[in-house]
């Protein structure tokens, strides 16, 4: 009944709603990731320079402050605190094997991360090293990679991915990623279990990007929420290894990497020591508490203001880097995620110059996406306006800023209601749904809607499609496949002339019936009965009318 409601709703906003302007978008992409704007690195003047832009475009698309109450009223900006952490000076890091000592350098052997325990110095010797497959602990699925290996003193070097991606088939989804493939999961896990440190054997196909991505996103400042007990999610080291130099070291300490990585597929699994290969470290880290912004601007609704849509998309990017080739050190994010910026403002001016639809409606950008979804995790769990009554998240990370496609897809396999509506909605732009093309990469849990889903808030992660009308899919996978392989994390991410919007401009139309509807509606859109999140989102269900 719920869909169908809603479906009945959405003749009133056929396709010839507000038209969506493909100049501005581009010109509102070209400013953020000018290097005048460095990357948009939290806690810098990039970030000073972003916020200032956006709070002077949701003010002159007419919108009012939806941020943190200050002396009574509301402010454009919530304030995030967050643990900042940088390397300060030279990383040694060296592998010996008992007859020699290699030395291993920074950014091209290992992507060692700055430590977010709060500790001034990483400094050890001759740390064992300990292979423990996958890393994952499922009870449910009756998994455990450990088997009781203590893991204090030592290094712990695991696999990315999940079990089964190799084959297809197995206990974690096939090919689709589980939370335990995710780097996230191999972090934690390994902080609970007190090891010294982990390091991620980085492999292009299940990690889904190169050693590029890895080394820039790992190897600038880091940041986290503020912790009580730091340690408890993090081990003193985080790191990735090449993984060449992986089966070199497992090679030097009698072991085949190839057969344990099979056997790590299975329940049998037992961890293995790398016998007489042992690592050193030693470097210092910058610890502080900074301050960031998530922004947040809101039509109030007319008719029931304390129900809130939320559309989002993550302001920030990896800011001032390690060089390219080039010489190039400002890490742009034109795509990633310039688009979903510009996408978010022109939804707000479509938004300011409507009559205000029955609930309201709040335009979130928010920080430190690329830290690891900080910004949303924050306002998740200091939320502006309650998540109890939060109708649903549209969530725009990375759009194409090309041609129109025939398709659309969401990041990650969830069912849910919002994406129900959402491909009923598509229908009217003659867009078709294409599920998540690379469920192995594991998306879901990489953008700033997962905040809001794993407390129980329909959210989606909206993606661009890949068949394109010029150019079909041949012409679609040949972009994304140059993005992801040329430009992602990279500072080559750079805006271009010859990009048309076209597809943005389209697909807007859509993503503003579908909030809309949503805002004129009083129904509540739920997960799938057999979704992960529905309990949690059941357990507010008497806050919601």
């Amino acid at each position: 009944m719920l869909v169908l409601s809603l479906m009945a709703a959405f003749a009133a906003h056929a396709a010839a709603g507000p038209e969506f302007d493909a100049k501005r978008l581009s010109h509102d992409v070209k400013v953020l990731s000018s290097d005048e704007f460095e990357g948009r690195g939290p806690n810098t003047a990039g970030e000073t320079k972003t916020v200032k832009f956006l709070i002077e475009q949701f003010k002159a698309a007419g919108l009012q402050p939806a941020g943190d109450v200050v002396k009574g009223q509301r402010s454009w900006t919530q304030d995030v605190p967050l643990g900042r952490f940088e390397i300060k000076g030279p990383v040694t890091l060296s592998v010996s094997d008992g007859k020699t000592v290699q030395p291993l350098k920074q950014g091209d052997d290992l992507a060692v991360r700055a430590a977010m325990t709060g500790a001034k110095l990483v400094d050890f010797k001759n740390a064992p090293l300990v292979f423990v497959g996958y890393g994952v602990t499922a009870p449910e699925r009756k998994w455990d990679d450990f088997k009781g290996q203590d893991l204090k003193g030592k290094l712990a070097v695991v696999l990315i991915n999940d079990p089964d991606f190799e084959t297809g088939q197995g206990e974690f989804g096939g090919k689709a990623m589980t939370y335990y493939g995710r780097w996230t999961y191999k972090y934690e896990e390994m902080a609970r279990r007190g090891a010294l440190g982990t390091i991620i054997v980085h492999e292009t196909a299940p990690a889904s990007y190169g050693w590029n991505t890895v080394k820039n996103s790992n190897t600038n400042v880091m940041y986290d929420i503020v912790r009580k007990k730091p340690s408890e999610a993090h081990a003193p080291m985080e790191a990735w290894i090449q993984r060449d130099l992986a089966v070199d070291l497992f090679k030097r300490g009698g072991l085949d990497f190839e057969a344990l990585k099979k056997q790590a597929q299975t329940r049998d699994f037992k961890p293995a020591e790398l016998k007489g290969v042992t690592l050193s470290a030693n470097y210092a880290v910058d610890a502080q508490v900074i301050v960031s912004k998530n922004v947040a601007a809101r039509v109030v609704g007319a008719k029931a203001p304390n129900e809130t849509v939320i559309y989002s998309g993550h302001w920030d990017h990896l800011g001032v880097g390690l060089p390219d080739a080039k010489g190039d050190k400002i890490y742009n994010g034109a795509v990633d995620n310039g688009t979903g910026i510009a996408a978010l403002l022109e939804l707000a001016r479509a938004y300011g110059k409507a009559p205000a639809p029955a609930r309201s409606v709040v335009f979130l950008a928010v920080t430190a996406e690329e830290k690891g979804l900080l910004g949303s995790e924050y306002y998740a769990a200091n939320p502006l306006y309650p998540l109890a009554t939060t109708v649903g998240v549209i969530n725009m990370d990375a759009l194409s800023p090309d041609g129109v496609a025939r398709n659309f897809t969401i990041s990650g396999s969830a069912k849910l209601d919002l994406l129900d509506l959402l491909v009923a909605k598509a229908k009217q732009w003659n867009l078709v749904y294409a599920p998540d093309p690379k469920p192995e990469a594991g998306h879901f849990f990489r953008s700033d809607h997962f905040p809001f889903a794993k407390r129980g808030v329909p959210a989606i992660s909206y993606g661009s499609g890949d068949d394109l009308v010029v150019g079909g899919l041949e012409a679609g996978h040949k972009v994304e496949e140059a993005y992801v392989t040329n430009n992602y994390h990279q500072p080559s991410d750079e805006w271009s002339a010859s990009w048309t919007f076209a597809g943005m401009s389209h697909d807007l139309g859509m993503l503003y019936a579908l909030g809309r509807d949503l805002g004129d509606s009083k129904s509540w859109p739920n997960w799938a009965k057999d979704a992960e999140f529905r309990a949690a989102r059941d357990a507010s269900a008497a806050k919601r009318k």
